[in-house]
């Protein structure tokens, strides 16, 4: 994992991009944009893993918080501990729960109620934001 150097923006750590990035991957981290559903790749990964910040490698999800939600997009149960942070939106018009990494303040995605148990949340992540890592 790299070392990135600290900017202090709100309540979010925004850190250096990785100059690895792609355009789509910066305005969706960055931007706070938003991948088309069903588009990824990471919809059909069923191996065991572990889910990664595409800007920063930190883990966020275990593959086995991943399920099907029907949404387009993955989506996970619950997150791994102290790793996003929260804020709410109003860009449709009502409040939606969004999360950002909290080692990089890249947005990933919203949080919805909606989800199976045993949390009954629905973390929505877009896949362009994350890197799989196969279990070894």
């Amino acid at each position: 994992m790299c070392c990135w150097k600290t900017i202090k923006s709100n309540r979010i750590n925004m850190k250096k991009k990785n100059e690895k990035l792609t355009s789509e991957q910066k305005i969706i981290l960055f931007e706070e944009g938003t991948e088309p559903p069903g588009s990824s790749e990471l919809n059909y990964e069923k191996r065991e893993g572990t889910y990664c910040c595409a800007n920063c490698g930190i883990k966020l999800f275990e593959s086995s918080y991943k399920y099907e939600s029907g949404s387009g997009w993955p989506s996970f149960f619950k997150s791994l501990p102290d790793v996003f942070e929260t804020k709410t939106d109003h860009l449709l018009g009502y409040p939606r729960t969004e999360y950002h990494c909290k080692n990089c303040g890249g947005h990933h995605g919203h949080i919805f109620n909606d989800g199976p148990e045993p949390t009954g949340k629905r973390y929505c992540n877009n896949g362009v934001c994350l890197i799989f890592e196969p279990k070894n």
